[in-house]
């Protein structure tokens, strides 16, 4: 097959919703909402600031099946506010997660896929926001103890912030080249230290460093794929079948600060510099 053909053949993740995302993720007739966007669970404090709320707060929950096994799934709308967690968002994603933990205490092996478009937590909620990405955090490491969680960065937001972390203690992350990963936004970086520092319109500089490929490269995630929603759930299911990975990301830090301890801090750094040093070696490496 011809890549064009191969193209004209695929369908888009990223170009999905939320709600089609998940839909499309979950066994062919087993998708379940949960706390839909007709129960108007939204964020009571975005009105308050004259800013237009939507009924799910961005944040849509689904439970189904995945290869026939329990699965919830909570995929975060990017269009709405950049996919930034409030209050009520991120209280759905941290109960649908501490559910599943449940479920598995009480004998149901019950899964999770996180579909990640975030810059991180809302402003306008400030420290609520941050309690809220603390306890899905939380439920992540809880969880990852029975079933393998699986987080997917598809683009164009990316995943930030605080939401960047929790991505982190995933079992397994999987990314697209349009998708990018990292602590702080371009905008930010920008903002803090100088565009001499950091430009964030220059959009090759910025996924060479935090692009999906480069954190790839890198071991800070798991699997590269194109941008194919059958590719992203055939990925999906692999990691599910691996089951839970023998060390977690998490704990592989001795590792990672190595690899941070041989840069030189007054020394110019490029992706090609970032990847050779990342290569030197696999004692104690991402596999």
């Amino acid at each position: 097959m011809t890549d064009t053909a191969r193209l004209l053949q695929s369908r888009s993740f990223i170009e999905l919703g939320a709600r089609q995302r998940a839909r499309a993720l979950l066994d062919q007739g087993s998708f379940r909402e949960l706390i839909g966007p007709f129960e108007r669970m939204m964020s009571p404090w975005l009105p308050k600031q004259g800013i237009v709320t939507q009924a799910d707060d961005g944040v849509v929950i689904a439970k189904g099946t995945i290869e026939g096994q329990p699965t919830v799934i909570a995929a975060i709308e990017g269009s709405f506010q950049g996919g930034s967690m409030g209050e009520v968002g991120g209280a759905k994603i941290a109960g649908a997660l501490e559910l599943a933990a449940e479920d598995n205490r009480n004998g149901i092996p019950t899964r999770a896929v996180l579909l990640l478009e975030t810059g991180g937590v809302r402003l306008q909620e400030a420290n609520l926001g941050l309690a809220a990405i603390a306890e899905i955090q939380a439920a992540i490491v809880d969880l990852r103890q029975y079933q393998p969680v699986i987080a997917v960065i598809a683009g164009p937001v990316g995943c930030f912030g605080g939401m960047s972390i929790a991505a982190g203690l995933c079992s397994y992350l999987i990314v697209t080249q349009e998708a990018r990963l990292g602590l702080n936004g371009p905008q930010v970086i920008e903002q803090e230290a100088g565009i001499e520092e950091y430009d964030s319109r220059d959009r090759p500089f910025i996924w060479s460093l935090t692009g999906g490929e480069q954190r790839h490269v890198t071991g800070l995630v798991d699997a590269y794929v194109p941008d194919d929603t059958e590719t992203i759930h055939a990925q999906i299911r692999t990691c599910f079948r691996q089951g839970k990975p023998a060390l977690e990301r998490s704990r592989r830090y001795a590792w990672f600060l190595d690899r941070l301890g041989r840069l030189e801090p007054e020394q110019p750094i490029d992706a090609v510099t970032v990847r050779d040093l990342y290569a030197a070696g696999d004692e104690g490496g991402v596999k």
